[in-house]
């Protein structure tokens, strides 16, 4: 019986190990974590979003120039699957006003202990604290603890060993000082925006900014940002994030349901002894925290309305760029899809292949990373099974 050894316990990872030992595979998961699935852990301590209910057509353009790489993973287990998948393990689903699907319990603990149940199953063992720290041969090599080291075989190895965020719960990108893998440089994706803010805002902090509309080059977004300390986080940041990271500008649409002439003409009206402050309240129903950060970006305001509206309508955001990559809620980079072949394995290392988020490529918020870690997971699942068998045939 062919023995597989998968690096990384994750959603990728997991899912990798599911597909081949229903085929019969003898198949361990070494993690470097105490626990597996920590990421995914966190990722649903505010509601896990499992995938997005859009049909394929609609969900490969969110993985822009990699969609076309990642398309034969996804078609095969698209936001369907993934929701009938959910479903076999116990987990009721839901659809959200804006399309995102949840479990109904909202957490990840409940579905990952199903999943591990489900594995162990099907005979899969699971290690953990056994980091990774080199391939070799037919091969990896374990630090387990200090400086011990463990070296085992396989027939075939999935790497699944992460991006280059939250090292902490244990994806630091460390593998791609291995030599053996090679590597795009990582870049921090759907990542909060620095500001230095002036003291004048700080009791705005840990406030949504809603109702407004961002953009950064050619990247676009209707949401909400947090106001932190830290400076701008949350979807509608996220979305643009790229864009800021490329060096763009980035402007925020405070008013994105008025066009400039009918803000303007708003603004052009009679306003008495009232202040600029209560007069935008009434005539533009602007809110404090809106108010606030037009007063941080935009001074001095222009007088004339059209001037001012045009402002409102497209007002520079002064930042510091993106926050730290550790930060990041995922990562760009990593092995580049030209290193391999159709079922994500190495061509240079046969036998060997890499999934979920250690692939170069990058997806918004949304339910579209882990759609992409569960596809990619299992596709190359499914391509160590078939490698396997044509390699005792």
């Amino acid at each position: 019986m062919s023995r597989v050894a998968v690096i990384g316990g994750g959603p990728a990872g997991l899912s990798a190990a599911e597909v081949m030992a229903g085929a019969g595979l003898t198949v361990t998961v070494y993690d470097a974590m105490p626990t597996v699935g920590r990421k995914f852990l966190m990722a649903g301590k505010s509601g896990l979003n499992l995938t997005h209910a859009a049909p394929l057509d609609a969900l490969l353009p969110h993985y822009a120039e990699t969609a076309q790489a990642l398309a034969p993973a996804i078609a095969d287990f698209d936001s369907d699957a993934i929701q009938v998948w959910a479903r076999g393990l116990g987990q009721e689903v839901f659809t959200g006003t804006t399309g995102r699907v949840f479990p109904e319990a909202m957490k990840a603990s409940p579905l990952l202990r199903a999943w591990l149940g489900r594995l162990t199953g099907l005979g899969v063992r699971i290690e953990t604290r056994h980091r990774c720290v080199a391939l070799d041969g037919d091969g990896a090599v374990f630090q387990t603890g200090g400086a011990d080291t463990v070296r085992i075989t396989a027939d075939a190895v999935v790497l699944a060993c992460g991006g280059a965020s939250w090292s902490r719960l244990g994806s630091d990108g460390a593998w791609a000082g291995w030599g053996a893998v090679p590597t795009v440089a990582f870049a921090p994706s759907n990542a909060a925006v620095w500001v230095d803010w002036s003291d004048f805002m700080d009791v705005h902090l840990g406030k949504p900014l809603k109702g407004v509309a961002w953009r950064a080059g050619a990247y676009r977004s209707r949401g909400e940002a947090m106001v932190s300390r830290r400076g701008l986080e949350g979807g509608g940041i996220y979305s643009v994030s790229r864009g800021v990271r490329d060096g763009e500008r980035l402007f925020v649409d405070l008013l994105p349901d008025l066009s400039v002439d009918e803000v303007a003409a708003r603004l052009a009206r009679p306003r008495g002894k009232a202040s600029f402050a209560n007069h935008a309240r009434k005539v533009l129903k602007l809110d404090p925290l809106k108010l606030a950060v037009l007063q941080e970006w935009g001074r001095p305001l222009p007088a004339e309305p059209l001037a001012l509206a045009r402002r409102l309508k497209k007002l520079a955001v002064r930042n510091d760029g993106l926050r730290p990559m550790d930060e990041a809620i995922s990562t760009a980079g990593g092995v580049p899809f030209a290193a391999l072949d159709g079922r994500f394995m190495l061509k240079e290392r046969p036998g060997t292949f890499c999934v979920g988020e250690m692939l170069d490529w990058e997806a918004p918020t949304g339910g579209y990373l882990l759609t992409a870690c569960l596809a990619t997971g299992r596709w190359a699942g499914q391509g160590v099974v078939d490698y396997l068998a044509a390699a005792a045939a």
